[in-house]
């Protein structure tokens, strides 16, 4: 883990060459974890990316057939891949085992770049494991996993515009984490810590306002605004407007304040409960850097020393985490690239508090941070290495559909025609996509209509209204709670109406797991419409 020394020519080039052979091992083992799940069944966000990202390819514009609150960068993201791969699971999966590969590789710049190559590779190493892990959904192709491809190699070119101040620089990394802002809002932590790293550069040379902060700003600032102008663009050319704004800023504003601080508290802890353990060896080898870093407190004012640029980027990361206090696992997916690279450093702090014994020094941190790997790795090897696809599935979501869903879009495929039309009654998009069959309202996920915020009631008449006039030749009633998450003050409005409404106008012709009716935990029932629903 020794950064490089000296400015003679190696005498092999062995030496240099060998963190590329440990990151080339890392992608190849990470590859073939992903390359076995490939055919994973998609879960219910990764069916609302790919139906979003399958209607871009029919040229129909987000937001015109499919509300959500995320911006659409993700969806284009699927679209491009399932336009190289395929539109199946199979073709998502290879995409994400791409985009989380490039990121390993970024992960592995930034770390080289801040700490050397040593530290790089172990950073590497540590986001590739915990990347894929379940602990923070890793396994399914999450948005969180395309902020990260744009956001590393942001802070990358933001280091190295802070080091070498080239107006370039600042403007790529702009750049970068205004794309990374565009596969969802959540990025916006990247950027923030963006402004406060120049902001700080800036106090420290002082005066503020000068010419060159101001020439520095306005680049970091024009390439961060330009993919977010183009969105907003292209969905006034697109004639959505109205509705990007409503589903991006008004509706998602409502949503991001929706959780009160006592129950995010709670959402954090409980999370911590059920998936601390994986964080744990890693958790504890920056707990012994850290302790290092106070025995060898000297190192800490070195001129260049990047500690507080590696810590602010952790701090912001958090933030990301953080926004809205829900703490869903790939949530935790933001915050990796800064845990990995904090990780490495703890290597070089153990090396500095052992710097007395060169061999130990030399030793002791790699063989620690391979033990903390390998039992990380070991301790989720039946889901890397041994189950299949669909059983690692079941595993990850004991209590969801998405097993049965593939089956459920052949049939409605398999038994309507092109031009047909579906609507889920619940929030499982991946029907849509599976089915390759519009859907006959925007409402793709149900959960706004239950939320306790001002325009549920207007979301729940609107996707009654859009279901009756589309009329739709399938209706597919989700009956998991998790596909709805009712809340005591809920709206219940539109479960009365699908009762009423398939019973006048719809057969069922198939279930899984349950009969008809109520929020009972797995049901689906598919109905297609009766005659006197065709007239």
């Amino acid at each position: 883990m020794e950064q490089q020394q000296g400015n003679g020519k190696p005498s092999s080039r062995l030496p240099g060459l060998w963190p590329w052979l440990g990151l080339l091992l890392v992608l190849l083992s990470t590859a073939f974890i992903r390359f076995r799940l490939l055919d994973m069944p998609l879960e219910r966000d990764e069916g609302e990316y790919a139906y979003a990202g399958q209607l871009l390819l029919q040229g129909i514009p987000p937001w015109k057939l499919a509300y959500n609150m995320k911006l659409p960068g993700t969806y284009v993201a699927y679209a491009l891949g399932m336009a190289a791969f395929g539109q199946s699971p199979a073709g998502i999966h290879l995409t994400l085992l791409f985009a989380n590969g490039l990121t390993i590789i970024f992960v592995f710049l930034l770390g080289r770049e801040l700490l050397g190559p040593g530290p790089g590779l172990a950073a590497s190493a540590v986001y590739a494991v915990l990347s894929v892990s379940p602990a923070v959904m890793g396994m399914e192709a999450h948005a969180n996993h395309f902020v990260v491809l744009f956001a590393v190699p942001g802070t990358l070119l933001l280091w190295k515009a802070v080091k070498g101040g080239r107006a370039r620089a600042w403007f790529f990394s702009g750049l970068l984490h205004g794309i990374a802002l565009t596969m969802m809002q959540q990025a916006v932590c990247f950027c923030l810590f963006g402004w406060a790293v120049l902001l700080a550069q800036t106090v420290v040379a002082r005066p503020l306002f000068t010419r060159q902060f101001l020439k520095r700003s306005a680049l970091f600032g024009c390439g961060m605004f330009l993919p977010l102008a183009g969105v907003c663009l292209y969905a006034a050319w697109a004639g959505v407007f109205s509705r990007f704004w409503f589903w991006t800023v008004t509706y998602a504003s409502t949503y991001v304040t929706g959780v009160s601080w006592q129950d995010g508290w709670n959402n954090l802890c409980a999370y911590l409960q059920k998936k601390f353990v994986i964080y744990a060896g890693f958790s504890g080898l920056i707990a012994i850097g850290l302790l290092a870093a106070f025995r060898n407190g000297g190192q800490r004012s070195q001129p260049g020393n990047p500690s507080l640029f590696v810590w602010a980027f952790f701090l912001f990361s958090c933030l990301g985490a953080s926004i809205g206090l829900y703490f869903r696992e790939h949530y935790f997916i933001l915050l990796l690239p800064a845990l990995s690279i904090l990780t490495g450093r703890s290597l070089i702090r153990l090396q500095g508090a052992l710097a007395g014994w060169r061999r130990v020094a030399i030793v002791a941190p790699s063989l620690l941070f391979a033990v903390v790997l390998g039992w990380t790795v070991f301790f989720q090897r039946r889901l890397f290495f041994q189950l299949p696809a669909d059983v690692v599935l079941r595993a990850i979501y004991p209590d969801e559909p998405f097993p049965l869903t593939p089956a459920i879009g052949r049939f409605i495929r398999g038994h309507s025609a092109p031009n047909a039309t579906v609507a889920v009654i619940g929030s499982e998009p991946e029907v849509y996509f599976y089915s390759h069959r519009h859907s006959a309202t925007g409402y793709i996920y149900t959960y706004g209509l239950m939320e306790a915020q001002p325009y549920a009631l207007k979301m729940q008449r609107q996707m009654i209204s859009e279901i009756e006039s589309n009329r739709p030749e399938y209706l597919l009633w989700v009956g998991y709670p998790d596909s709805w998450n009712v809340r005591p003050a809920s709206h219940r409005g539109i479960f009365a109406w699908f009762g009423r409404y398939a019973e006048r106008f719809y057969e069922p012709v198939g279930a899984a797991n349950g009969g008809t009716g109520g929020l009972d935990a797995g049901k689906l029932v598919l109905y297609k419409r009766n005659h006197v629903g065709s007239q």
